[in-house]
């Protein structure tokens, strides 16, 4: 299935699970939370959500490298500082937390069945591709990058 290799953008992939999550809260039970626990961890996860992006993009932008990850052969230079030394996906990261507070605002443990879904499309076919490509640019320095941070968290 290489042809969905770094072909849809991971936030468009977001969406669809999000959609999806959405969709099961529609015809499964849902779990009710008082608006307060609801609202702890919505924006609690939204919060981690935008963390975890900001952090990614600050650390490309100083390093001058693009944030495209559709293109990651055109990356300029090996970011490992910052956010990058806890987790090499710092991005994805913080849609998985996107994805676990709509998931606690939906109220729905059946959508949390997705997120799963999400991860698991996410490393076939944007990071294994990405890591291709970086291992080809930058040789040795990604090989001890990867092996000393995780992939997620």
């Amino acid at each position: 299935m290489k042809v969905l290799e770094n072909k849809i953008p991971p936030p468009l992939v977001g969406l669809l699970i999000g959609l999806g999550m959405w969709g099961l809260s529609t015809v499964t039970p849902v779990i009710l939370l008082t608006n307060t626990v609801k609202s702890v961890l919505v924006i609690g996860f939204i919060s981690l959500g935008i963390f975890f992006d900001l952090a990614g993009i600050i650390s490309f932008r100083r390093a001058k490298t693009t944030v495209n990850p559709l293109k990651p052969n055109k990356a300029s230079s090996l970011v490992t500082s910052g956010i990058y030394q806890v987790t090499r996906n710092p991005m994805y990261v913080g849609f998985v937390a996107f994805l676990l507070a709509w998931a606690s605002f939906l109220g729905s443990a059946w959508g949390l069945i997705l997120i799963p879904l999400y991860i698991l499309y996410i490393q076939r076919f944007q990071i294994a591709p990405e890591e291709r490509a970086l291992t080809v640019l930058f040789k040795e320095e990604f090989t001890q990058y990867k092996a000393q941070v995780r992939p997620w968290l």
